[in-house]
């Protein structure tokens, strides 16, 4: 097979939650046991950090493999879902000053081998890619490996390994309807990552699950730190596309200066957590000097090729930003930052996936902005229509557009120079945003000067 018959073998032979929601979801670790034996246990061949929780996982494993890396560690990466390609999935510290996803041969290779299995036990596709990686990282005999957890935690296809650090980033309302109605559900599902006698750092204290954390890692004998309790950001500016944070820990005078490539203002407790997650490693014995550090925070996005976060498309006239915030929490802190982001008029491109808390997060979006109503290309995506007339009981008013990059193409005829565009609401939406629709747009390539030039491109756009 060819890489390409490879992918759509993947995607279309297995359930794939991303895609079908619930459906897809495996409520046991039984396929996963069963896929790990049958590739002579790779999850326990490498040593490893696990990342879990509603918000920021994502970025801090990403910032914590750019740190790895940067240390001289050998360095997986394993996140979830791809936004452009499937080999986003599964990283490794590469030798041209960053993280590689892992080659298509590979994917080939592993699939052909795995195919038996898969006609025996029927996995689903996050449980074959959960395999895929531990055998790459396990193949590479890496010396860490930053795994995150899909959702949940307890019944996540990534809970086989024993890890060297558990991280859970913070709690918020997501995915309900599998993993619990109320806070203290949700940190339940999520704190079975806590091993025996493994460090978990906490990355957000809330007063309706910091008992649920403490229970759990008394039972388990695990040392427990909460990264907002041991620092404090004490101020923070924007400073030539980086974000300067100044940290404070309690009884020390001075403030430690960081700045970070990655500019949402939520990654202010990202930081946070990824120091804490630092401190005890280092604490284990893991060597990271301070200058790597710093060099880590700034070129995170360089090293680890994280996208989707407060991520610039265009840079000016008018400023065009995705973000990947998609549940209440989220969206919360995209509205923050929205207000302290200078802009004339505010254009939104806004699309969800069916199963989220859709009137909770339209109830905070601004209701002084034009909205441009689109969908992603899944199953699970609302439509565009259904979601126009669900965000009008909001006095969100808005057109209709049946993909993003149409619905990008209809801001470049309204906005101004001075105003901002921003496109979020589902991390699959943000990830079939093409950078040569972007280019035609707004880059110094040829204008799309009309509907049906801009059509003609996406549809010869592989």
């Amino acid at each position: 097979m060819t890489y390409q018959d490879t992918i759509d073998y993947l995607f279309t032979r297995l359930p794939m939650f991303s895609r079908m929601g619930a459906a897809a979801y495996k409520k046991d670790l039984n396929n996963t046991w069963a896929l790990c034996e049958f590739l002579g246990n790779p999850q326990s061949k490498f040593k490893s950090i696990h990342i879990a929780g509603t918000n920021g996982k994502g970025s801090v494993s990403h910032i914590l493999a750019a740190i790895f890396h940067k240390a001289g560690y050998k360095t997986g990466l394993y996140t979830s879902p791809h936004l452009f390609d499937f080999r986003e999935r599964i990283k490794l510290s590469g030798d041209s000053g960053g993280l590689k996803e892992i080659p298509e041969q590979f994917v080939i290779d592993f699939t052909e081998r795995i195919k038996p299995e898969i006609e025996k036990i029927e996995p689903s596709f996050f449980e074959i890619t959960v395999a895929m990686a531990f055998e790459y990282f396990a193949n590479e005999k890496v010396d860490i490996a930053i795994i995150e957890t899909g959702l949940g935690g307890r019944l996540d296809s990534t809970n086989v390994i024993t890890p060297e650090l558990s991280v859970i980033t913070n709690i918020s309302a997501d995915h309900t309807q599998m993993l619990g109605n109320t806070l203290a559900e949700i940190a339940t599902e999520k704190a079975v990552i806590i091993k025996n006698v493994i460090p978990i750092v906490i990355g957000e204290t809330n007063i309706e699950t910091e008992n649920v954390f403490q229970k759990t890692a008394l039972e388990k004998n695990a040392p427990i730190f909460f990264a907002d309790k041991t620092r404090a950001v004490a101020d923070w500016k924007w400073d030539h596309h980086l974000l300067n944070i100044s940290v404070t820990q309690p009884h020390q005078m001075d403030s430690k200066q960081y700045q970070l490539d990655l500019t949402g203002l939520y990654q202010t407790k990202n930081l946070l957590t990824v120091l804490e997650a630092v401190t005890q490693m280092s604490n284990q014995g893991w060597q990271i000097a301070e200058a790597d550090l710093l060099e880590a925070l700034q070129h995170s996005k360089k090293i680890s090729g994280l996208k989707g976060r407060w991520e610039i498309l265009n840079s000016r006239d008018p400023l065009v930003i995705a973000d990947v915030a998609h549940n209440e929490a989220g969206i919360k802190e995209l509205v923050k930052q929205i207000e302290l982001t200078p802009h004339r008029n505010l254009h939104i491109v806004f699309g969800m996936v069916k199963d989220k808390d859709i009137d909770n997060a339209l109830a905070l979006l601004p209701k002084n902005a034009t909205y441009y109503f689109t969908k992603a290309q899944i199953p699970r995506a609302l439509d565009e229509e259904a979601l126009q007339k669900q965000a009008a009981r909001h006095q969100l008013r808005g057109q209709v557009y049946s993909n993003v990059n149409l619905a990008l193409y209809a801001t470049s005829l309204h906005a101004k120079k001075d105003d901002l565009i921003i496109i979020c609401g589902s991390i699959f939406l943000v990830g079939e945003v093409y950078p040569q629709c972007i280019e035609a747009i707004w880059g110094g390539g040829p204008k799309a000067s009309t509907f049906e030039n801009i059509i003609n491109l996406i549809l010869h756009l592989p």
